[in-house]
């Protein structure tokens, strides 16, 4: 597959700044919760979700981390967005190429993800003062988040 160049597809185009990309994430969580949740039902019951452990087992551990983990880079490898980025329209690229991302850069914006919580979500709320719109995790990884000029959540919605 030949790498995608933003600049071909959209002339103008914008970074996407912190409130879009936060309901981008809401639209992920809820979308990785109901798969999430019904599994690990099947596997544990009502009792796991009454358990103070932090990892009930490794059915927990599968579900809970690897599997969000292998869906959401398989998302930006093969759209380039997640659920909620597409929603909002929102594409990741390279950041100095505007191309897709390897999938190198990828894996790396997802466990930097993780480095953007510490301390205090700071690396997530960096996305508001920095001129691209860059999260740590996008910074570490070498990526931005873009869109078309102008699009709105509402836009984005009903438009084919």
């Amino acid at each position: 597959m030949a790498p995608k160049d933003i600049t071909e597809q959209n002339e103008e185009f914008e970074y996407v700044g912190f409130w879009p990309r936060l309901g981008a994430t809401v639209i992920d969580s809820v979308f990785l919760s109901m798969i999430v949740y019904p599994l690990l039902y099947t596997i544990y019951g009502n009792q796991y979700f009454t358990d103070d452990r932090f990892i009930a087992g490794g059915g927990h551990f599968l579900v809970s981390y690897v599997l969000p983990a292998i869906a959401i880079i398989a998302f930006w490898v093969y759209k380039s967005a997640t659920p909620g980025k597409m929603f909002i329209r929102a594409t990741i690229v390279d950041a100095k190429t505007f191309l897709q991302p390897s999938k190198g850069q990828l894996i790396g914006r997802y466990f930097a993800y993780y480095l953007s919580t510490i301390p205090l979500g700071l690396g997530f709320l960096w996305i508001i003062w920095d001129p691209k719109k860059q999260g740590w995790h996008d910074k570490l990884a070498g990526t931005v988040v873009v869109r078309p000029v102008g699009i709105k959540i509402e836009k984005a919605v009903f438009e084919t």
